[in-house]
């Protein structure tokens, strides 16, 4: 996702295929499971399910692209005997300009192995 992608509705962009953009964006949340990497991003486009444009389709084929590119990445398991706990988290204020709410989340590790992560608005 761009940073600062500004994509929001717009009041008289062309619109799309409607079935089409939520059949790729609910394929892309079910694939987000093992891949954190694009939960933002696909938080991001999920907003516009019930009236997607041309823009919104145009962020979502660029997640596309970026999977095709990054094949090998996704949650990995590996066994270890460390079973060191490890959390982070980070938050952003009241970043969006049309409804100013804000976007939170966090992760946690246990022996270096991705175990929970959570995002929200």
């Amino acid at each position: 996702m761009i940073p600062n992608h500004g994509l929001k509705m717009e009041e008289r962009a062309d619109p799309a295929d409607r079935e089409r953009y939520q059949r790729l964006v609910g394929k892309l949340i079910y694939l987000s499971h093992t891949r954190p990497d694009i939960t933002y991003a696909v938080g991001i486009i999920s907003q516009f399910m019930h009236r997607p444009q041309v823009d919104h389709m145009d962020a979502a084929l660029r997640i596309v692209r970026y999977l095709k590119g990054t094949i090998g990445y996704g949650v990995f398991l590996a066994k270890r005997e460390d079973l060191e706990i490890d959390g982070y988290t980070d938050a952003d204020w009241a970043s969006n300009p049309i409804d100013r709410k804000s976007t939170g989340g966090y992760f946690t590790f246990i022996g270096g192995n991705l175990v929970t992560w959570r995002s929200k608005k």
